[in-house]
């Protein structure tokens, strides 16, 4: 008997399902590499946002407002 067929009758019917991060926690490894994912995408869409704010701020903003200085 091979390996595969052990585990498929040790496990029953978890075989082949998504193992869970942690027993008491109800996310599976799979959703946890998706959040991580989808978390690492917004923090760099928040950098570039922030980074574009900045620049708007910083330079921009200051070049429409050269002709109002008393």
């Amino acid at each position: 008997m091979g390996e595969s067929k052990r585990r498929k009758e040790a496990l029953k019917e978890k075989y082949g399902q998504d193992a869970y991060i942690l027993p008491w926690l109800p996310i599976t490894k799979k959703q946890g590499e998706q959040f991580v994912k989808w978390s690492n995408q917004g923090a760099w869409i928040g950098i570039g946002l922030l980074a574009a704010c900045w620049v708007t701020v910083r330079f921009i903003g200051p070049a429409f407002g050269w002709w109002q200085v008393n």
